[in-house]
């Protein structure tokens, strides 16, 4: 399978933003600014949005992520949350294993291997999100890093199930600091992140799964970003709380359409 044939995917991630009727605003916007995109298109708002932003785009393409949860189906876990809570108030994807959970929470890849599991159980779409600090990279421990992260992550899946999952690498020196890695960084990480998966599961299985770039990620960035053949989408922070900006982003223009 050919860059060609895995549709591209533009996610937002919200973060800890945003009150109920901006939330509203939002996606009322963008619902009624999408035109024909060559790009599935996906919002994860905070747990307190996701029955409003689930109602606000309900029949349309956009749909709707969560930016985290629990391995349980239940239980006594004070504020936590099911991925088969998350399925009943509309939400299809989720997020796992930020580097802000991370960082901010313990996370740690055995969690995110049970997350993942719980996810794919309940049908929801995972996005495994991996990636390197600034430290690491300057230590030239990139690929030792993202190989530890994706193999704890998927320790625990089948190699028929890598279709299911959406990896998104987000070097954590480049998020929310205005700092981007360039095209061919990017680039070169998606592909030892690709190779990876074909350890992993099969050759032919990694190239199904679609790898997004996560990472101050802009308009002005976003057709050079997306013109790299393993760079599949984008997981986009700051920017999709703006909808002219984040449109843009998921409008992005292909080389062919430039040309």
């Amino acid at each position: 399978m050919t860059k060609a044939l895995r549709r591209p995917l533009i996610a937002g991630n919200w973060k800890m933003n945003l009150d109920l009727q901006a939330g509203r605003g939002l996606v009322r916007a963008l619902r009624e600014n999408l035109s024909d995109a060559a790009a599935d298109v996906a919002v994860c708002p905070p747990f307190t949005l996701l029955a409003a932003v689930a109602e606000e785009l309900k029949g349309t393409p956009i749909r709707v992520g969560a930016q985290d949860l629990f391995w349980e189906k239940s239980g006594a876990y004070t504020g936590e949350i099911s991925a088969e809570q998350l399925s009943g108030v509309g939400c299809s994807v989720v997020l796992i294993g930020h580097s802000e959970r991370r960082r901010y929470f313990g996370e740690t890849n055995e969690t995110v291997a049970r997350k993942l599991e719980s996810a794919l159980r309940a049908n929801l779409m995972p996005i495994v999100c991996v990636g390197e600090t600034l430290e690491e990279r300057e230590g030239q421990k990139t690929y030792r890093v993202l190989e530890t992260q994706l193999r704890g992550a998927l320790s625990g899946l089948a190699p028929t199930e890598a279709g299911k999952i959406v990896v998104a690498y987000e070097p954590v020196w480049a998020i929310g600091t205005g700092k981007t890695a360039t095209p061919a960084q990017a680039q070169d990480a998606h592909l030892f992140i690709r190779k990876t998966l074909a350890a992993v599961f099969s050759p032919e299985a990694s190239l199904a799964v679609r790898i997004l770039y996560g990472g101050s990620v802009k308009p002005d960035n976003i057709d050079a970003l997306m013109a790299q053949p393993d760079i599949d989408g984008a997981l986009v922070g700051g920017e999709s709380l703006k909808p002219v900006s984040f449109l843009r982003i998921i409008h992005f223009q292909s080389p062919a359409k430039t040309n």
